[in-house]
């Protein structure tokens, strides 16, 4: 199950996404979310989901791995969908069971809810399977540069997001690896009831605890063998440039925003007894 989160995985291809200046990815991550907690309804709600399906054919990352980011929170959507499914108030009251009451409006609501939680999850699995994790140090880093004024560790913050991202996929073999010595010696982690489940995860949790922290201290000890002293007098390797790719991502998005907040005001023009039943409360 754990070899199924790609959050912190990086695909390699040779793609439109791959190449782009990832501070514009970045920004575009960030226009992306904003855009989906701007829709208002499905119209608005169906054009991100066009862009991020554009987004994934021109990045060439396999349909598949984006999705399988769904997983690693599959019990917090059905969590969340459930109480907004039994609390959400409304106009039309389709089912009742005592105090349990089911909207209509709910129900739209939930939908509305847990597609929006879908493609926010989706789009930032697609922006660290096109973006090394070095990228994504660079990229931050340049994007906060204007904080350095105020005296901000802009480059510790970058390097401390590299490093956590760096070390999901080592951590998910490490977990995978613990798991596999307890079965061998006969721990059982699928029976019982959810105590007997969540007892049997602690002989996970403690020796995967310290693998993190021995190799925590291990990468500190390597970074001061090697001098590292932070941001000061430090060079890059590699400069980030702007590049055509990126005014074209940057006219996607902001096309992306403009369409979602018309769609907001003027979906009512458009079909509008389907916009009236779909209307959300």
């Amino acid at each position: 199950m754990l070899n199924d989160v790609t959050f912190g995985q990086y695909y390699p291809a040779k793609s439109f996404v791959h190449k782009s200046d990832p501070r514009i990815k970045l920004l575009a991550l960030i226009a992306y979310i904003v855009s989906l907690f701007l829709a208002k309804n499905f119209y608005a709600l169906a054009a991100c989901f066009v862009v991020l399906v554009t987004t994934i054919i021109a990045s060439r990352v396999p349909f598949g791995s984006v999705m399988r980011s769904i997983k690693a929170i599959i019990v917090l959507l059905i969590f969340t969908a459930v109480l907004n499914l039994f609390f959400h108030g409304g106009e039309h009251l389709l089912v009742q069971w005592g105090i349990i009451k089911i909207y209509r409006e709910g129900i739209i609501f939930t939908v509305f809810f847990v597609f929006r939680l879908f493609f926010l999850v989706m789009g930032s699995a697609l922006l660290t399977l096109t973006t090394t994790p070095v990228e994504l140090t660079d990229g931050i880093e340049s994007l906060l540069t204007p904080l350095k004024w105020v005296r901000f560790p802009v480059h510790e913050l970058a390097l401390i997001m590299s490093i956590a991202l760096r070390f999901i996929p080592t951590l998910i073999d490490e977990t995978n690896r613990i798991i596999s010595a307890q079965k061998a010696r006969g721990a059982d982690f699928e029976s019982g009831n959810i105590f007997k489940r969540i007892k049997a995860i602690v002989p996970i949790l403690i020796p995967l605890l310290i693998s993190a922290f021995r190799r925590a201290e291990e990468l500190g000890d390597a970074m001061d063998a090697r001098c590292y002293s932070g941001s000061k007098n430090r060079t890059k390797y590699k400069k980030l440039k702007f590049g055509w790719r990126d005014v074209i991502i940057v006219l996607l998005f902001a096309a992306l925003i403009t369409g979602v907040v018309m769609l907001n005001i003027y979906a009512y023009r458009i079909f509008p007894e389907i916009y009236e039943y779909i209307r959300l409360s």
